[in-house]
């Protein structure tokens, strides 16, 4: 039956689309039709995956009939279908909006090749998330990052040219780190399986050779999360690409990236390891601490609205990493509900920018003076999003930074708490930038006159949006899931 090998279809639709697509990039329409259509199919399979192990249950599908840990195998269960909602959800919202997007923003002849690179990026990212091969994992991650390199190039600005060049050589500086902490693992035990791996290593004690690939590993997957300091390649990256690859990559590149890093501190070199031996948690949290005030700072300065949420994610992803280096329950459920909501948030920004990005151009806040009475609608779904980013209650920014709270609390520890209050003060001022300049401020007299942007920008848009207000109203259902991962995921543990 089907619904037996839904985990691969998961990954296989997006990736036998994409060269189908290639083969359609002269008839635009199709292409773009596809491209909607296999995200619309790639979300149907995830909430079947959710649905499945809701209760608690894990699929493990074997590749070729080759049982782990000889074969690869997918192994779905509540951390990762969580992600993989995520990616499909974000990829079925905006891909709808790329039509309108792309054809003002890519030459006619490139557009074809920016959908079929959208389908091997979300085959990456959905790869990433469902396997459990660590090998199989790095040969996903160099497809969704090889895409993304694509993706950013074909940007209207030069610079893209120079942004994309820049995120593949740091990238690829981060996959080789990886790919030398999954062959150190390979040499140490014999296998790639993850599940195997998880068994074996503890055998090891204090092995000087397992404690380098755990370096290794973690200075590779915080290249690709954009951890700070390794965060450079980012801004430019989200600030050069076209539109609609900037709210796929801003809502779902880094959140595949820090669940990866949490499948391999929890779940391969387990929490005892990586929190007891190595004390990873005494670089997570300065790290984490420093960009959440650092880079927002850096954010108030910007004058081009993309570079302003993209340090803005450095600084989101900051929380996240102090959610993991608190070492509790709750600071790894306020970590893995971020993922979510700042997934929702940074989505219908982007969005809404793009749609911004139609009507006037270059996204600057000089040029969205006075826009709110021409473009009302978007202007307010970018207050929409910017609220839930900055944790307004009734909001999803405000459900995981509340946690968060909780959790730096429950350790006693208040210069946390401390800090993102102050972190989410000075997010009211960047997003105030821009509110100040859409509402309160006159069109110029030489401006054009513009209109509100077409609704296959804004209904996607105002789709993510009220996400948003819903989980931060009704939050439960999430909140139990990231919960109960979180606790499968420390297993008794404590610190």
């Amino acid at each position: 039956m089907i619904q037996d090998h839904l985990a691969a279809l998961q990954v296989v639709l997006p990736l036998l689309a994409a060269p189908l697509c290639f083969l359609l990039a002269r008839q635009r329409l199709l292409a773009w039709l596809l491209t909607t259509l296999v995200s619309w199919g790639c979300l149907a399979i995830s909430l079947a995956l959710w649905w499945q192990v809701r209760d608690g249950d894990v699929i493990h599908y074997a590749f070729g009939g080759w049982d782990a840990p000889w074969g690869i195998e997918y192994v779905v269960d509540r951390l990762n279908v969580l992600v993989l909602v995520i990616v499909s959800g974000i990829a079925a919202i905006t891909f709808p909006a790329a039509r309108c997007s792309v054809e003002k923003e890519v030459p006619e002849d490139r557009q074809g090749l920016l959908y079929t690179a959208l389908l091997l990026c979300l085959a990456g990212l959905l790869g990433i998330t469902i396997t459990g091969d660590a090998f199989n994992l790095f040969v996903l991650l160099e497809i969704s990052s090889l895409s993304s390199y694509t993706l950013i190039s074909l940007g209207r600005d030069r610079r893209a040219l120079t942004a994309s060049f820049q995120y593949l050589v740091m990238g690829t500086i981060g996959a080789t780190f990886i790919l030398i902490g999954v062959g150190i693992l390979y040499m140490l035990t014999g296998t790639l399986n993850m599940a195997d791996l998880a068994v074996r290593l503890p055998a090891l004690g204090e092995s000087r050779a397992m404690q380098t690939a755990f370096g290794f590993l973690i200075i590779g997957v915080g290249l690709k999360l954009a951890m700070f300091p390794l965060h450079l390649w980012l801004p430019n990256a989200y600030a050069y690409a076209p539109s609609i690859v900037s709210a796929f990559m801003a809502a779902t590149a880094t959140k595949v990236a820090v669940y990866v890093m949490v499948r391999y501190l929890f779940t391969i070199f387990g929490p005892a390891f990586s929190f007891t031996e190595m004390h990873v948690q005494l670089l997570f949290i300065p790290v984490g601490l420093i960009a959440v005030v650092f880079t927002s700072i850096v954010a108030l300065f910007q004058h081009d609205i993309k570079r302003m949420l993209a340090y803005s994610s450095v600084a989101q992803i900051g929380y996240m990493l102090v959610g993991i280096g608190l070492v509790n329950v709750s600071g790894l459920t306020a970590a893995l509900l971020h993922v979510f909501n700042h997934a929702l948030m940074k989505g219908a920004l982007f969005l809404a920018l793009g749609a911004t990005c139609y009507r006037i151009g270059a996204p600057l806040i000089d040029n969205l003076r006075g826009l709110g009475k021409q473009m009302p609608w978007t202007m307010a779904a970018f207050v929409g999003g910017g609220l839930s980013l900055i944790g307004v209650p009734l909001t999803a920014g405000f459900i995981s930074k509340w946690y968060l709270i909780l959790a730096a609390v429950e350790r006693g520890w208040w210069p946390v708490v401390v800090i993102v209050v102050i972190s989410s003060l000075i997010a009211v001022i960047y997003i105030w930038r821009v509110v100040e300049a859409a509402y309160l401020q006159e069109r110029p007299d030489d401006a054009a006159t513009v209109t509100e942007a077409p609704l296959a920008l804004l209904v996607p848009t105002w789709i993510l949006v009220l996400a948003n207000f819903w989980f931060g109203v009704n939050p439960g259902a999430l909140t139990a899931l990231a919960g109960d991962a979180a606790s499968v995921l420390f297993g008794g543990y404590t610190w």
